[in-house]
């Protein structure tokens, strides 16, 4: 339970954490049957006893690369970092933000490790990690080979990319590079944190990271506490005529101008399908945000795929939007 944030009873025919590049390399031609690399556990939902080997990395490390004169990458106004993808997302965060390094101050509190960071893509606030990762290492882990991704490489879209997709399960991240900037550029359209910063004359990345984790802890629970995997669901992104047909029944539907169409919160839309605060058994919509699912105690993961497919049911008759998770099933 203690490497699943959402406190399922599950467990795994092995277990191995490793703490380099060679020492998973050299695991590798011990790995037989089904294999699962995880991170943190926030964003898994374990269906039950996994009959294979889990992989976790401890790779740890920042470091900061060599400056712009040597490096094409970079120019005089940003720092490149390498991060080991066994370092916890959110101490990264507070590291950069403690040197003013900005780019990442919007992704405070987020769970997980920076090596899920690469594979999910996560995003919050209006800020992806696509928006500053350089490049991802990896180890293949059917051959032991190292390779790196470029950016490009990396086919990111929103809650996407190719280690989600082409390539899924197929490569361990190992480290990342992010491009930092050494003056950074606030931004500060999402949410409440303008509102929130509205006394500051010229507010820092300090100042953000703290508004960013002040709302996160009011709305989010803590899964130390309450069994959750965080945002459950992905917000959907319709056309420009799909949304203008549901605005004409909602004119209050908060909505994102975003590259292909509209994003439409999911988390509103299932509040409007009176979901909020709900509960199947022992599973419910977090009272406080309802992107959220929660495990009361006990839940076993039938009665949170319950719970999430009638969701998406009630979301589609409403509104006739498919919702759907972010959480990966395993």
């Amino acid at each position: 339970m203690s490497h699943n944030t959402f406190g399922m009873d599950v467990k795994t025919k092995r277990f191995v954490e490793y703490d380099s590049e060679e020492e998973l390399q050299a695991l590798i031609p011990t790995l037989s049957g089904e294999v699962l690399h995880i991170g943190g556990g926030s964003n898994l939902l374990f269906k039950g006893d996994f009959d294979g080997t889990v992989l976790h990395s401890a790779i740890r490390g920042i470091e900061e690369l060599s400056s712009f004169a040597s490096n094409p990458f970079m120019n005089e106004d940003e720092v490149l970092v390498r991060v080991g993808a066994g370092e916890v997302w959110d101490e990264f965060v507070a590291w950069a933000v403690e040197r003013g390094y900005g780019g990442v101050e919007n992704l405070s509190l987020i769970p997980g490790e920076v090596g899920a960071s690469a594979v999910q893509n996560i995003g919050a606030y209006g800020v992806e990690v696509k928006d500053v990762l350089v490049r991802a290492e990896a180890i293949d882990l059917q051959r032991g080979e190292k390779r790196v991704f470029e950016n490009a490489e990396c086919a990111y879209a929103y809650r996407q990319s190719i280690f989600k997709n082409a390539l899924k399960g197929r490569y361990a991240i190992t480290y990342v590079t992010y491009r930092l900037q050494k003056h950074p550029q606030l931004k500060l359209e999402y949410g409440n944190i303008k509102a929130m910063l509205s006394h500051k004359a010229q507010p820092s990345i300090s100042d953000v990271r703290q508004a960013i984790i002040d709302t996160r802890n009011a709305k989010l629970p803590d899964p130390k506490v309450q069994g959750n995997a965080g945002s459950f669901f992905m917000n959907p992104v319709v056309s420009r005529e799909k949304f203008l047909s549901i605005q004409k029944d909602y004119p209050q539907m908060p909505f994102y101008d975003v590259e292909g169409g509209v994003k439409i919160p999911a988390g509103w839309m299932i509040e409007q399908c009176g979901w909020k605060g709900k509960s199947l058994g022992r599973a419910a919509v977090h009272d406080k945000q309802a992107l959220v699912l929660v495990n009361l105690g006990g839940a076993t993961s039938d009665e949170i795929l319950t719970l999430c497919n009638t969701i998406c049911k009630d979301v589609q008759e409403k509104f006739g939007i498919d919702i759907h998770p972010e959480v990966n099933f395993i």
